[in-house]
């Protein structure tokens, strides 16, 4: 058994592409930008914000929002899920990526971000399911409860993909709840010292919008720039 591939491989046809992509990289952004990423190389980090986002190939942080390199501190998982806080000694992956970027990077804002056309979240109303995936099918009920609002404001028989873009939405609300469970968390945020978001980007046409708790409702992102 192999873990890796020469580039020779007749299958390999992706892993050159990836090669040949980073080789311009160097060339061009990396030769561009060269005092730019140095400076974070000698300075450290000291990202504006916690970027919590799906795993998806096609939601990409620092391009859809344009930002730089040292910007956003980003978590990706299946579903941009947040787990509530366990005080416990196992391993929680999005959990430590939280506490690193708040007690140790002190970011001020936490952007959650969902998106359109959610894979996790349309798994969610599939009926049956892989039992050897016990960490995805585990990990999936952090949606459950996104899912039973939207059932619960449009019902059974609404369109399949109203449900969906209800339950993606819904789950953003959703995992800001469960983000404030952490108690550094609630803390700074009462004390005004940390801001969280909640984002939903719309992959058909690159907008995003941003729940406003004040209307109960998701706004064009564009509005905070008036």
């Amino acid at each position: 058994m192999s873990l890796s591939q020469n580039i020779s491989h007749p299958n390999a046809k992706i892993l050159k592409e990836f090669v040949a992509g980073n080789e311009t990289f160097q060339k061009t952004y990396f030769k561009k930008h060269e005092e730019q990423l140095l400076d974070l190389v000698r300075e450290g980090q000291n990202p504006r914000a916690l970027f919590i986002g799906c795993s998806d190939s096609r939601v990409i942080p620092d391009l859809i929002v344009q930002s730089n390199p040292g910007d956003l501190f980003v978590i990706r998982n299946v579903g941009n899920f947040v787990a509530p806080y366990k005080p416990d000694e196992d391993f929680h992956s999005t959990a430590a990526g939280i506490e690193y970027a708040v007690g140790v990077l002190e970011v001020s804002e936490i952007i959650i971000c969902g998106h359109s056309h959610c894979g996790a979240i349309e798994a969610l109303y599939k009926t049956s399911c892989d039992t050897t995936m016990i960490h995805t099918s585990k990990w999936l009920t952090l949606g459950e409860k996104a899912k039973s609002m939207a059932l619960l404001a449009l019902g059974i028989n609404a369109p399949r993909e109203e449900l969906l873009r209800a339950t993606e939405h819904l789950s953003i609300v959703t995992q800001i709840e469960n983000l404030l469970t952490y108690p550094y968390v609630k803390k700074l945020v009462e004390e005004d010292r940390l801001f969280i978001h909640g984002w939903y980007y719309d992959i058909e046409t690159g907008g995003i919008e941003y729940y406003d708790p004040d209307s109960y409702q998701f706004r064009p992102l564009s509005e905070l720039a008036n």
